[in-house]
C-alpha cells in the first residue's frame, strides 16, 4: 500500500476557487486507484480557518507540518503547500497552475505578488521537486526559468462530477424568482479583474443587441479581489454547486473570456453539461477544441460576434460538445499523476 499525502489547505480558504475543485477531485480520483492510501494534510475549515491557513502555509515555507512519516508522495497543489515530509527517498511535487501575477497586474496584490515569487524561487532551486503543469506553454516557460525538463510533470484536470444537477424545473424557477426567463448567457467564475468581465458585459449588450436569444448575462460565483463594474448583468453570487451545474446545462451560451488561464475549468464543465461555449483563446483547457467558439479577450467585438455564433447552435452539436471533454476525469487526472510519481 503506497501513502500519498496530499495538502488541502486550500480547502480551507475563504475562496478555494479552482484549485480547491483541483484537490477536491484530485483527491477523489486518488480515492478511487486501488494499492493507494490517501491522506489529506492541511487545516480544517472553519470560523478560525483563515488564520490557521495562514500559520500553515508559514510553517510550511521551511518545514512539513502535517505530513505523515510514512507519506511515499508528498503532494502540494499550490506554491503555498509543503515541499518536504514523509519517509526516507519520499517524492515531492507541487503544482504550479499559472503565472499570472506576473502577467496579469490586477491578479494579485503586492503582497500575494511577493509570495509567489518567493514560492517560486524556492521551488525552482528545489531540484528534488518535481512540478505538476496543465499546460505545455507554462511548461516551457518553467523551463526557461531554469527547471530541468524531466522535473515536469503534465496532468489533464477533470470535469466529471459527483454531486447530480439541479433539474431543469429547479433551475427555471431559481431564475424566474430573480427576473430571468427565457434563454440566458452564463458566466460562471469568480468576479476579478482579470476574468475581464467589463468587457464581457459590453460584448454581452452588443450580442443581445444584434439577436434576443443571447438572453440576460448571468453571473454566478464570489467576488474576488478588485473592484469589477457588472453593469446590467444578474449577479448571484456563490451557489451551491448541483444548481450551478444545472445551470450549465440550460444556459443558452456559457462566455469564458479570462485575460489569461492557467487551465480553465468552467469551458470545459459547460462541455461536459452539453452546453455552447465561447472562450478566450487564451484558455489551455478548450486550447484546439473544435466544439468552442474561441475569441481573442481583449476584442469586445470578437466577443460578441461570439456570443451570437454560440447562441444560434442550440441542442445542436451536444453530443459532440459533451464527447470532446469526455477523457477528461478525476480518475485520469489522478493516474496522470501517479504516472509522474
Amino acid at each position: 500500500m503506497r501513502t500519498v499525502a496530499v495538502a488541502t489547505d486550500q480547502l480551507a480558504r475563504r475562496q478555494p476557487g479552482g484549485i480547491g475543485t483541483y484537490v477536491r477531485g484530485l483527491l477523489r480520483g486518488l480515492a478511487g486507484i486501488e494499492g493507494l492510501s490517501v491522506y489529506p494534510v492541511g487545516p480544517r475549515p472553519g470560523p478560525a480557518a483563515r488564520l490557521r491557513v495562514g500559520l500553515v502555509t508559514a510553517a510550511w515555507a521551511s518545514g512539513s507540518w502535517g505530513v505523515p512519516r510514512a507519506a511515499d508522495v508528498v503532494h502540494a497543489p499550490s506554491l503555498a503547500g509543503p515541499m518536504g515530509g514523509g519517509r526516507a527517498g519520499a517524492v515531492h511535487s507541487v503544482a504550479v497552475h499559472d503565472l499570472l501575477w506576473r502577467d496579469v497586474a490586477p491578479a494579485s496584490t503586492a503582497r500575494g505578488r511577493r509570495f509567489h515569487e518567493a514560492r517560486l524561487r524556492r521551488l525552482v532551486a528545489r531540484e528534488d521537486v518535481r512540478i505538476v503543469t496543465t499546460s505545455p506553454l507554462l511548461g516551457d516557460r518553467l523551463i526557461a526559468e531554469g527547471v530541468a525538463a524531466d522535473r515536469l510533470i503534465p496532468v489533464r484536470l477533470g470535469a466529471d462530477e459527483e454531486t447530480a444537477p439541479a433539474s431543469s424545473t429547479q433551475v427555471r424557477a431559481y431564475l424566474a424568482e430573480r427576473g430571468v426567463a427565457g434563454p440566458f448567457t452564463l458566466a460562471v467564475g469568480t468576479r476579478e479583474p482579470r476574468k475581464n468581465l467589463e468587457r464581457l458585459v459590453r460584448a454581452h449588450a452588443a450580442a443581445l443587441g444584434a439577436l434576443d436569444q443571447v438572453g440576460p448575462l448571468v453571473l454566478v460565483g464570489p467576488a474576488g479581489w478588485g473592484a469589477v463594474d457588472t453593469g446590467d448583468a444578474r449577479v448571484l453570487g456563490e451557489l451551491p454547486r448541483s444548481l450551478v451545474l444545472g445551470l450549465l446545462a440550460e444556459a443558452t451560451v456559457v462566455a469564458y473570456v479570462p485575460l489569461d488561464e492557467g487551465w480553465g475549468l468552467p469551458p470545459i464543465e459547460a462541455l461536459r453539461a452539453g452546453a455552447p461555449v465561447v472562450a478566450s483563446a487564451t484558455t489551455p483547457s478548450v486550447a484546439g477544441n473544435p466544439e468552442v467558439v474561441l475569441v481573442d479577450p481583449l476584442d469586445v467585438d470578437a466577443i460578441a460576434a461570439g456570443l451570437v455564433a454560440a447562441a444560434t447552435c442550440g441542442s445542436v452539436g451536444r453530443e459532440a460538445r459533451q464527447a470532446s471533454v469526455a477523457d477528461l476525469t478525476w480518475h485520469q487526472c489522478a493516474l496522470d499523476h501517479l504516472a509522474g510519481w
